[in-house]
């Protein structure tokens, strides 16, 4: 489904009934909302109603040229709400998803219950400026994400999830290379442009942050530290995952997911 503001579109999906509580799910860098399909059936049988939104250039959002910052792309999602008339949501982010959900958190906690985020930081990756320079120069002289998908889904997997789940590898490969060189560049330059550690000792919402055990890019000690700078906050670790814990090991992943839910309800 699509929603149109300023002339551009942004794609999402909203499943469920129209009375229960409502979770949104942002994606990765490089991927789109069909990233949280093995987590959208447990969320229905829970009892909740799912939006999955898109990033610009990801997905079914339009790209927009320049680069983006986390609160544009946090007002984005407050913007999807607003359109669809729905006043508070358990919010569940993964990488630069966490990362905008902090930024949603911090400006728009009117609207937030929950907030659950997964391997990602508190503030842009300094030490690995170089890393994300080689990688932006890549799809830009490509216009494409074609010469870094197999380097990126390699990061986002451990070894054995290739051979144990190849059509499920495949289909997020796919994903990488449809991302915009437009999008994936804008996002890019957010990643490398935020920081929250200041900001999140002062906010007073329930906080889940977990990470992947063996997530390259944004390790296990990283989350922690997010954790530690929310009032509160809890960590998990899921083992035998990198940076997808939710589509390498759905199970455990579903498990954390919906025993953190079920305790926002009550």
């Amino acid at each position: 489904m699509l929603l149109t503001v300023n002339g551009r579109n942004i794609g999402y999906d909203l499943i469920g009934p129209e009375s229960a509580p409502v979770v949104c799910m942002t994606h990765s860098l490089a991927s789109d909302g069909g990233m949280w399909a093995e987590q959208v059936p447990a969320l229905l049988s829970g009892g909740f109603r799912v939006l999955r939104t898109d990033m610009r250039g990801h997905g079914g959002s339009s790209p927009v040229p320049g680069d983006y910052t986390m609160t544009q792309l946090a007002g984005d999602v407050a913007w999807v709400l607003d359109a669809l008339g729905i006043g508070k949501v358990h919010y569940i982010g993964l990488s630069i998803g966490g990362m905008l959900g902090q930024a949603f958190a911090l400006e728009h906690g009117s609207k937030l219950l929950s907030a659950m985020w997964c391997d990602t930081l508190p503030s842009a990756p300094v030490s690995a400026a170089q890393v994300w320079a080689e990688r932006m120069a890549a799809v830009r002289q490509a216009n494409s994400l074609a010469p870094i998908a197999d380097a990126t889904v390699e990061r986002w997997f451990t070894d054995a999830f290739k051979p144990r789940s190849p059509r499920r590898w495949q289909q997020i490969r796919d994903t990488v290379v449809g991302t915009t060189a437009v999008g994936y560049l804008g996002c890019s330059a957010a990643i490398q442009n935020f920081d929250f550690v200041a900001r999140l000792p002062t906010l007073r919402r329930p906080v889940l942050v977990v990470c992947g055990a063996d997530d390259p890019g944004t390790p296990p000690a990283e989350n922690r530290r997010l954790a530690g700078l929310v009032q509160d906050a809890r960590f998990e670790e899921i083992a035998s995952a990198r940076h997808f814990p939710n589509v390498e090991h759905p199970e455990t992943f579903n498990r954390i997911m919906m025993s953190w839910l079920s305790a926002q309800q009550g």
